[in-house]
């Protein structure tokens, strides 16, 4: 029980942390993604986590916002035809992903 709580503390405070050291690098990226296309910043989509609760996992957007809805990048046609310019680095070098720290807090 206290390793639970001590545990979940120090996930906080480091998540805490880890946004304000790449507080610079969010920035950057989302005014990149404003300028390569239009639509919103972040990307919201429903996963299942611990005790099977639901929750909205957070990505930077590197799909044009005409995408087919729900239809995940495997499932599509010619799904390069989708990504974006920025997307395609985002999800090369994973920084995609960054937003994911704030589901820690």
């Amino acid at each position: 029980m206290f390793y639970q709580k001590f545990k979940r503390f120090y996930d906080t405070v480091g998540a805490f942390i880890g946004i304000i050291i790449l507080s610079p690098l969010y920035l950057v990226i989302m005014i990149l993604i404003k300028i390569d296309s239009r639509g919103p910043i972040l990307f919201k989509q429903k996963r299942i986590g611990k005790n099977k609760r639901h929750f909205n996992i957070l990505k930077f957007r590197t799909m044009k916002i005409d995408t087919p809805k729900d239809t995940p990048t495997h499932m599509l046609e010619n799904p390069e035809q989708y990504i974006t310019r920025m997307g395609k680095f985002l999800r090369k070098t994973s920084l995609d992903e960054l937003p994911q720290i704030i589901n820690i807090l």
